[in-house]
């Protein structure tokens, strides 16, 4: 780790010195299309300095904080800087910055506030800070494979819950000795975290298998999934009786994107929700969409000291919701797909505060008045009077000179307002730039009723042609359709297309988990080989650095509604990864796949793989 150093020191009352961030930016080429070769090399600026005397100079982009007990001092986890800052309140002085691990995803503090966590999901890492007179101190970094994402701190201040979403598991790792004391599989993809209040229970949002774990911390073992159809779970809140936690999501309805599908919230929807820590009753929801005019992306969440109040942030329509709690009308089953009138006729029961940018996490002051929101593309901490529903401070953290043209195409990639209604974004079905859960009909090829498996974007402008079936070799002509047949939404200009394509042309997958053993990293050597074999025949059509050889294969897996014929060879980059596989979701893991539909037998007309073979073949897979 390095720190930044600061360009101009100041005094700090107490505690000890520190100065204002150092301001700048510079130009990187992106490797991409030659239509916007010339468009990309004007400027996409960079998000992090090389070496440790650097100052960092780019974009922050904060998406998780965390509040001082003594409400002094708050201290963000910054993604595009792969740093934390540390701020005091009452001046938004920067008073320190420090470099961590790689994508820094989730932060939290001890009960005394000497100690911080935070875990950075690319670099493999979580790292305990100590806070010292007002600096940063870096105390130990911890190795954790499995791109480590949510946590949750128990009240011993040395045991941590780590989300591992690439391996499907929390990690419970002893801070003080840096010891990972057990793993736990909960289900596939958990992000984020809650702890009952008894520490009995941990509440794991688990997108992957659309639900919410819940994990028995007395057994060390899965207690329940609760499935629901909920996608992109965000952040948990437990209640102070350790009764319900609370959490928003996004449900998806198995229907075509039609205007009158969307308007009804038939697509995609957003919603809150609660469940019981014991598991005792399904799920309760909240419908948040009014007519017209929808909530898109809800993310972070928070509640007042008393519980009459819970903040949501709408990171896809730049928004802070205000909901009174005690009166809320959660159904367990059936109920609209719009508000409830109700409550959109009284703003003191559900109001929204317009915020710009992309608002992520969201904390509150022990005033129960004062909310604090982590807002991304404005790199900055947003500070709202709840009293007033009105912004009343930002707190700027630090940001490129001028916008890039990637970070143009970043914030449009996340605005819901580029949708029909504004109901959902393109992160709505492509997170981070991956894939969902769940197969859609964006009837993008013209048919209607060919649900299809959602293809991550990593690598994009690499690796043409584009959609499944590979009928679309235009990029840009691709992304303006899906932004008007897909989103159902205005018209872009040319240099929105342009930028959409540069930030899409950034994107690459989550580092896959390392090979635990030795063993373990022979066999993924030899189903390198099988791989290659003409046995398998997989590099065949899987060539290249991207595994993918660009053209269209008929292996038998067609339907007759399909309007094109034959598919588009997709990425292999990340596969291990997914949770439903082949254009129509029917393989639910790798081994299924290459025994089944996609048999070397079947595909290739050679022979099936032995058990031996597919488990190396598997490994291997899991790699890349």
């Amino acid at each position: 780790m390095s720190r930044i150093p600061r360009t101009q020191d100041t005094p700090i009352d107490g505690e000890g010195r520190g100065g204002r961030r150092a301001r700048g930016g510079s130009t990187i080429g992106l490797h991409f299309l030659a239509v916007f070769l010339a468009i990309a090399a004007l400027g996409l600026s960079s998000s992090r300095a090389i070496g440790a005397t650097q100052a960092i100079d780019g974009d922050r982009s904060p998406v998780d904080l965390v509040l001082a007990a003594n409400g002094q001092w708050l201290a963000t986890a910054n993604q595009t800087s792969d740093s934390v800052s540390l701020v005091r309140i009452a001046d938004g002085q920067i008073l320190d910055e420090l470099r961590v691990g790689r994508r820094p995803t989730a932060i939290v503090r001890t009960s005394d506030g000497q100690r911080l966590v935070v875990s950075c999901s690319h670099g493999g890492s979580i790292h305990v800070l100590r806070v010292v007179d007002g600096k940063l101190q870096s105390e130990r970094k911890i190795e954790l494979d499995g791109c480590p994402h949510g946590l949750a701190l128990a009240r011993d201040d040395q045991t941590c819950y780590v989300a591992l979403t690439a391996l499907d598991q929390i990690a419970v790792v002893n801070l003080n000795d840096g010891r990972l004391v057990r793993r736990i599989d909960v289900g596939r993809w958990p992000r984020y975290l809650a702890l009952a209040p008894d520490e009995t229970r941990l509440a794991v949002g688990t997108s992957g298998d659309r639900g919410v774990s819940m994990v028995d911390l007395r057994e060390h073992k899965l207690q329940a999934i609760d499935r629901f159809v909920g996608l992109n779970i965000g952040h948990l809140q437990a209640s102070r009786d350790g009764q319900y936690v609370y959490f928003p999501w996004m449900v998806y309805r198995r229907n075509s994107i039609t205007a009158s599908n969307i308007r009804l919230g038939w697509v995609l929807a957003s919603r809150v929700a609660r469940l019981r820590f014991d598991g005792a009753t399904r799920r309760e929801a909240v419908s948040l969409d009014p007519p017209g005019k929808a909530v898109a992306d809800p993310h972070g969440i928070a509640l007042t000291s008393d519980e009459q109040r819970m903040v949501v942030t709408a990171p896809g329509t730049h928004e802070l919701l205000v909901m009174r709690t005690h009166d809320l009308p959660y159904k367990e089953h059936g109920g609209s797909d719009h508000i409830d009138p109700a409550l959109l006729a009284d703003r003191d029961r559900f109001d929204r505060i317009e915020l710009g940018g992309r608002p992520m996490a969201v904390r509150l002051a022990a005033d129960d008045r004062t909310a604090f929101v982590a807002n991304y593309l404005d790199n900055s901490i947003q500070i709202v009077d709840l009293s007033t529903r009105k912004l009343a401070r930002t707190i700027a953290l630090g940001s490129a000179a001028q916008p890039s043209l990637a970070r143009r195409g970043e914030a449009i990639f996340h605005d819901g307002r580029r949708s029909l209604d504004q109901w959902y974004s393109c992160h709505s079905c492509h997170y981070d730039g991956g894939t969902n859960a769940v197969v859609m009909d964006t009837e993008n090829d013209g048919s209607s009723f060919t649900f299809k498996s959602v293809l991550p974007l990593y690598h994009l402008p690499e690796t043409g042609p584009w959609t499944w079936h590979g009928w679309q070799d235009d990029l840009p002509a691709s992304l303006r359709k899906s932004l008007k047949t897909t989103m159902l939404g205005p018209d872009p200009r040319d240099d929105d297309v342009a930028a959409l394509a540069a930030y899409l042309g950034t994107l690459t997958p989550p580092p896959p988990p390392a090979a635990p053993s030795g063993e373990q990293r022979a066999a993924v050597e030899r189903g390198r080989q099988i791989f290659a074999s003409d046995v398998a025949a997989c590099a065949s059509c899987h060539a290249g650095k991207h595994y993918t050889d660009g053209k269209i294969h008929d292996v038998g897996l067609g339907s007759a509604s399909d309007r094109y014929k034959g598919y588009n060879t997709p990425s292999l980059l990340g596969v291990g990864q997914k949770v439903i596989y082949l254009h129509d979701g029917r393989g639910a893991d790798l081994r299924q796949v290459l025994a089944g539909p996609h048999d070397p037998a079947k595909v290739s007309g050679t022979r099936s793989l032995s058990p031996e073979e597919l488990a190396d073949l598997v490994a291997f897979l899991k790699s890349l």
